[in-house]
């Protein structure tokens, strides 16, 4: 494990565990902690991106805000990857569908991460690289949301590094291609899960229906989203 210590992060040595939940809202990190785990201990409250461990269902997990948009999600997974020896990050978080049939709250679990976001560039990978998840915990997800009777779709997502974007037809052109929905930290995150040789997956609820313009509110993306959390849990459990 590296031993320079992190600038974001003040935990020690051991205090995470080998798996991680992530959502963005440092907030939405604290109430899992104090609603799923038991006995969550805080390892980290520098500039209030909260995380916590603690025990679930005898197995120990952690949970820790990211940030909003790639260069945040970058900076915490890589450290969580390379100074703190964690295996897997889950992201749990929103996405915007993008077709009609995919509704408000439908969980969606990204497969990949086409993106418009120059992060990958400081790889030097001689072509186009291609953000995926890992499959291991993608089947897991999957067989967990169906354990749970929860609805869920499987496929692409777009991470973009825009959230108000001034080009008028994205939308469609991401439509157009198959992208189910889009978002801002998947493709960060497996691209750095890939960099480090470790695993991630993108957990998504729909918060927002592009086409049809309705939203979930600020308190149902904060404290909601309870099936998408049990499935990430679920799948946690399973993959310790």
């Amino acid at each position: 494990m590296v031993t320079v210590p992190s600038a974001c992060n003040d935990a020690k040595a051991g205090d995470i565990a080998k798996t991680v939940l992530m959502p963005g809202d440092p907030l939405r990190a604290k109430y899992i902690a104090q609603t799923y785990l038991k006995n969550p201990v805080l390892f980290n409250s520098v500039r209030n991106m909260l995380g916590y461990t603690g025990d679930y269902k005898g197995k120990r997990l952690s949970v820790m805000g990211s940030g909003m948009g790639v260069p945040s999600i970058g900076i915490y997974a890589y450290d969580l990857y390379n100074y703190y020896d964690v295996d897997a990050i889950i992201r749990i978080g929103s996405a915007g569908a993008l077709p009609e049939n995919i509704r408000l709250r439908d969980l969606l679990i990204a497969s990949g991460a086409a993106t418009n976001s120059n992060y990958a560039c400081q790889y030097n990978f001689p072509g186009t690289l291609a953000p995926l998840a890992d499959y291991g915990l993608l089947e897991k997800s999957v067989a967990a949301a169906r354990r749970l009777g929860v609805n869920v779709v499987v496929g692409a997502v777009f991470t973009s590094d825009q959230f108000y974007n001034a080009d008028p037809e994205a939308e469609t052109k991401c439509r157009e291609m198959g992208i189910l929905a889009i978002e801002m930290e998947a493709a960060g995150l497996y691209l750095t899960a890939a960099a480090a040789g470790k695993k991630a997956l993108s957990i998504l609820t729909v918060s927002d229906q592009i086409l049809t313009g309705e939203r979930l509110s600020t308190a149902e993306r904060q404290e909601g989203f309870h099936e998408m959390i049990e499935v990430a849990l679920e799948t946690a459990w399973q993959s310790i």
